[in-house]
């Protein structure tokens, strides 16, 4: 059900910036704002792995500096049929994991010092395996494909704002499209964004059931996830909101109206999800 979410919500995103570069930018518009847009997203794809871990000040550590965590990803990397990725940890309090890298062959795995100290062994290896999940269905990909659709609806939106600006949209208010064109500026990058959001709410879900599978027990996942929710709401972390999607929790405070714009489902519904997969006939 994940995938197919996935599939529809890449079908409604590759919709909108249909119809949404017809009405802003025309042809010719929509083609340089989907150029540009992936551009700028190939590169981050491309080095997503260096940037991220540099962001953090993660630093690769081997088995004998961390036995525990990279034993943890190597039984599970092989379990899962995987190259080895690479570990790193990150010094912060905050307990927090995320993966990266463009594909398997080039994946990394990244943890927090917080997250060695609050972990029992069992609930570290059920967060290492939802971020094999990560890496093992080319999530960092189908996020980078995202971001492109979004980042080409926004380019269209500031041409359209910037066109309104010095006069480009007067033949257009005479013939009644101009304030069309202006709500269609307003509202795609949000509409686009509220995709994105969801679509890697449902890559969070589809990590956490495979994740569930690799480690042989959805509690081990559905214990961490609590105390990671607990402990990022106590010791928030000073994470850039353009990268907060790639950690297994939130790394950003905020509820309400906001909660519409988060990159992660709610704590609770994901910790029930694994619940029921105990209990899911056989």
């Amino acid at each position: 059900m994940n995938a197919l979410r996935t599939t529809f919500l890449m079908a409604l995103m590759t919709t909108l910036l249909v119809i949404a570069g017809g009405a802003i930018g025309g042809k010719n518009g929509m083609a340089f704002a989907l150029i540009m847009a992936t551009v700028m997203n190939f590169v981050s794809y491309w080095f997503s792995d260096k940037i991220v871990l540099t962001m953090y000040g993660a630093r690769q550590v081997e088995e004998a500096e961390a036995p525990d965590l990279v034993s943890i990803v190597r039984q599970l990397a092989i379990q899962a049929g995987m190259p080895l990725p690479k570990v790193y940890l990150i010094d912060s309090p905050t307990p927090n994991a995320f993966a990266t890298g463009r594909n398997p062959e080039h994946a990394a795995v990244a943890a927090t010092t917080g997250i060695m100290r609050i972990l029992t062994r069992e609930e570290l290896m059920g967060v290492m395996a939802h971020e094999l999940s990560h890496v093992k269905h080319r999530d960092i990909l189908i996020q980078s494909i995202a971001a492109t659709f979004a980042g080409a609806i926004t380019y269209l939106a500031n041409m359209a704002q910037w066109a309104a600006i010095f006069g480009g949209g007067r033949d257009r208010d005479e013939e009644g499209g101009g304030f069309s064109m202006l709500l269609m500026a307003i509202l795609a990058p949000i509409a686009a964004m509220l995709i994105q959001m969801a679509i890697s709410r449902a890559r969070e879900y589809e990590a956490d059931r495979g994740g569930a599978e690799l480690s042989h027990n959805p509690l081990y996942l559905a214990a961490a996830l609590r105390k990671l929710h607990m402990a990022n709401q106590q010791i928030p972390m000073d994470a850039n909101p353009a990268s907060a999607h790639m950690f297994i929790v939130n790394p950003l405070t905020g509820g309400g109206l906001m909660s519409m714009f988060s990159t992660h489902p709610p704590i609770e519904e994901r910790v029930r999800r694994l619940e029921t997969m105990v209990y899911r006939p056989r």
